[in-house]
């Protein structure tokens, strides 16, 4: 045996010649400890970690898996970022105001693998004492006791939900439990889920559902998620994978200690006495009791008769119920409730915090009301994080790194553009690390969206197309797509992004085209030009030029005002009459035509 004790990181498959390499030794001796242990492999044969960790072992190295590691790496770094992201919530509390909260759990996974049926499981075996007849009433979140610990439980499954509450501002969970069915494997939802976890920042606990099925396999299950960086606890790695039976409630204790686990080591914690801040988690309209929001307490107290505001909505707290439809006056950090008094349902996700009083509540409701109004008037419901002016978000302290959603034509393109990426960010002198959330083959779906909104990311296709579904749901969440089919044109701009200089271009598109039938003044407002429109759609916020045979009249002018009948509309469609006054245009004849164009970013 080798008298050096060295360590070295072996990678999760390597050849037999490099494996000789990595520890200085000659390939024959490798070859000899790999007969010795009964595997008999070629020079160029490829062996798995386990196998070569073996042979290294024998020869006097202590073996690490590098996969493992850059895991743990990245695990702390998931961590950094989830501190900081919380850091939001309880601005202004000092470290010796925070005590231990219950964990707020999400459970994520592919449709068909057990996410529901798990959750009834852990309701009907865990739910706290007092409420074993089951929930009265569905409020979207429960609590569950264990051990004398508390945790609560988003009743909410499936990454869509959890990334909506993320897209609208709010962290959503503290611990992920990703669901993965021992006979089916991971799937391409699971690998949304996981996606949508990481972009989180948040610890993961795996639970292998189904593990009762003939075809059933743990270690393949396992096998899958290591290949995703998703390493076992039981294979030296920092993920805890449970198998559980939600039929039978087999595997339920040991996934909830797991729980408890994982909350202990990320130390979750919050202020009763703070200021009140939390999550929306559901609104519904009760016929008889009005507008009923369930919200989830983060930090602060919330009590009865408090005046709150969450997103536009805004009101004082009527009454309260817990999760069993008891009457509450009070409800601590983590703890779910159901409250009346808001004026209007708020979306699910929205922020609410206390107000000084009930109207301060409603002004600052009705200023973002105000804001939502404009922001529709633009056709644009959320601002935008685009590479043009990324830079500039930066250095104002919004964002630390460059995230990327990554779609390419064909697998063999992902890894040179993830490497170079890497590459720019490293030669990058601000120190702008670029983080690639999903690096997948394929055309760009409204799930890769769905994913840039919530994460403030960008999404980059090479040589892929764009769903129409995606690029509506683009459109409307201020989510940038750039498509390339010239590699180094993708990198270019990158570079250009990270320093500030990359230029936006814009093209003028023609969305509409009107024919003026007749005119007619109105006193104090002016000429208004009777039309129809030929094609496309007139838009109020569009902007317009005149055209009166082959020449142009006026080259661009603001709509001042448009109108079906007596109306004031945001937009006529093809075929349909209306009345169009322009600002600066005091004459029109008739059969002059008004188009209607927008100014588009391009790549």
């Amino acid at each position: 045996m080798a008298e050096t004790s060295k360590e070295i990181l072996i990678p999760d498959y390597l050849t037999v010649r490099e494996l000789a390499e990595l520890i200085e030794r000659s390939p024959i001796d490798v070859m000899k400890q790999l007969i010795s242990n009964g595997i008999m492999a070629s020079i160029n044969q490829q062996i798995d970690f386990d196998t070569a960790a073996i042979v290294v072992e024998e020869l006097g190295f202590v073996t690490q898996s590098a996969s493992a590691i850059a895991a743990a790496e990245e695990e702390v770094k998931r961590a950094e970022k989830r501190e900081e992201k919380w850091s939001a919530m309880y601005e202004g509390e000092t470290p010796d105001s925070l005590t231990p909260r219950p964990p707020i759990i999400t459970i994520l996974g592919h449709v068909d693998h057990g996410k529901t049926t798990l959750l009834d499981t852990i309701r009907k075996t865990a739910v706290a004492e007092g409420e074993a007849g089951g929930i009265t009433q569905h409020i979207g979140a429960y609590q569950a006791q264990h051990a004398g610990t508390t945790l609560t439980f988003l009743d909410t499954p499936g990454h869509e939900a959890f990334t909506a509450m993320r897209a609208r501002g709010a962290q959503g969970a503290d611990i992920a439990i990703l669901v993965v069915a021992a006979d089916d494997g991971v799937m391409p939802t699971t690998r949304e889920a996981l996606d949508h976890a990481r972009a989180a920042n948040l610890p993961i606990v795996v639970a292998i559902t189904k593990v009762d099925r003939r075809n059933a396999s743990q270690e393949t299950v396992k096998q899958q998620l290591a290949d995703l960086e998703l390493i076992p606890d039981d294979w030296d790695g920092t993920t805890i994978m449970v198998p559980v039976n939600s039929l039978s409630g087999d595997g339920i204790e040991d996934l909830l200690e797991a729980l408890i686990l994982v909350a202990d080591e990320h130390h979750i914690a919050a202020n009763p006495r703070g200021r009140l801040r939390g999550t929306v988690v559901e609104a519904r309209v009760d016929r008889s009791r009005g507008t009923m929001a369930t919200l989830l307490v983060m930090n602060g107290t919330i009590k009865r008769g408090d005046p709150i505001v969450a997103g536009t909505a805004h009101g004082k707290i009527k009454a309260m119920f817990d999760p069993a439809g008891k009457p509450v006056k009070r409800a601590l950090p983590s703890t779910p409730v159901a409250v009346l008094g808001l004026d209007t349902p708020p979306a699910p996700g929205v922020m609410f915090e206390i107000a000084e009083s009930d109207k301060t509540a409603r002004g600052i409701a009705e200023s973002r009301r105000e804001e939502e109004r404009l922001r529709q008037a633009n056709g644009q419901l959320l601002p935008s994080m685009t590479l043009e002016d990324f830079l500039a978000h930066f250095h104002r302290g919004e964002t630390k790194e460059l995230s990327i959603i990554l779609k390419t034509d064909v697998q063999g393109s992902i890894q040179p553009i993830v490497d170079e990426l890497q590459n720019i960010s490293a030669r990058n002198e601000e120190g702008i690390a670029i983080r690639v959330l999903r690096q997948e083959v394929g055309r760009v779906t409204e799930s890769d969206v769905m994913l840039a909104s919530a994460s403030n990311a960008i999404v980059l296709g090479f040589n892929v197309s764009i769903d129409n579904a995606a690029q509506a749901s683009a459109d409307v969440q201020g989510v940038e797509i750039r498509q390339y089919n010239v590699i180094y044109k993708l990198f270019e701009d990158i570079e250009l992004a990270l320093h500030g200089m990359l230029e936006p271009k814009f093209v003028s598109r023609v969305v509409g085209v009107a024919e003026v039938r007749q005119t007619f003044r109105i006193p104090r407002i002016g000429m208004i030009a009777g039309c129809v429109i030929r094609d496309g759609e007139a838009r109020r916020n569009a902007t317009a030029r005149v055209k009166r045979g082959a020449n142009l009249i006026v080259e661009s002018a603001r709509v001042s005002s448009l109108k079906r009948f007596q109306e004031d509309v945001r937009e006529v469609r093809t075929g349909f009459e209306c009345g169009i006054s322009l600002d600066g245009v005091a004459s029109f004849e008739e059969g002059d035509l008004i188009e209607f164009f927008v100014r588009e970013r391009v790549n």
